[in-house]
């Protein structure tokens, strides 16, 4: 059970919440998932491709991915009731297991679970990278060369027209411009292959 803030008048009011946390203001959207039940997916989410489930994690309960799929495989969750254009998207994510993958990411503007914009991690590469997924082909835009350390790390991403820019761990890694998806679509969370990745506190501003 979480306890959120609501103004009104100029007066805060507390307000008991359950399930995923949605802000007062409607145009920002959390998903923690303390309240969820584990071994099921959480409301909300689509299993398009790969084993997403609520688990217990060090952190509290997280989205986790723990299919083990072949390499070209993309395991991908959409929130189905998202449409945004411009966002503000961040996510804390643990990479917890993978031979061929590790790691995981992002995804916006996404108009199905084979086309999206994509912005993930690798510690088995120490890579932050950048892609357009298009018909379910996956394009580099841009790389940035990361270091990995162990534990939860936090990937945001910033989109407005055609400009974007990714940050991990606050710092500002990514930059680009690309319009293949000009309009607005879901949002949802990502890996690849044998990929089992734990996903807390997705956060969307955008409209």
């Amino acid at each position: 059970m979480r306890t959120g803030i609501l103004t009104s008048g100029g007066l805060m009011l507390g307000v008991i919440l359950s399930g995923p946390l949605y802000a007062a203001d409607d145009a920002k959207r959390t998903w923690s998932f303390d309240d969820e039940a584990t071994g099921q997916i959480a409301r909300g989410f689509t299993n398009e491709v790969g084993q997403w489930s609520v688990v217990a994690s060090d952190s509290g309960k997280a989205l986790a991915q723990s299919a083990k799929n072949p390499n070209a495989v993309f395991n991908i969750t959409l929130i189905s009731d998202t449409s945004a254009k411009d966002v503000d998207l961040s996510v804390r994510m643990k990479a917890v297991a993978g031979e061929t993958d590790q790691g995981g990411g992002l995804v916006w503007r996404a108009r199905d679970a084979k086309n999206y914009y994509l912005a993930r991690y690798n510690p088995l590469e120490d890579n932050f990278r950048l892609y357009k997924v298009v018909a379910g082909k996956r394009t580099l835009i841009k790389n940035a060369d990361i270091t990995h350390t162990d534990g939860w790390h936090t990937l945001r991403v910033t989109m407005t027209g055609d400009r974007i820019a990714c940050s991990y761990d606050g710092t500002k890694s990514l930059e680009a411009r690309d319009s293949t998806f000009p309009g607005a679509g879901k949002i949802g969370l990502w890996s690849k292959a044998d990929a089992q990745s734990q996903f807390d506190d997705l956060t969307l501003v955008g409209k």
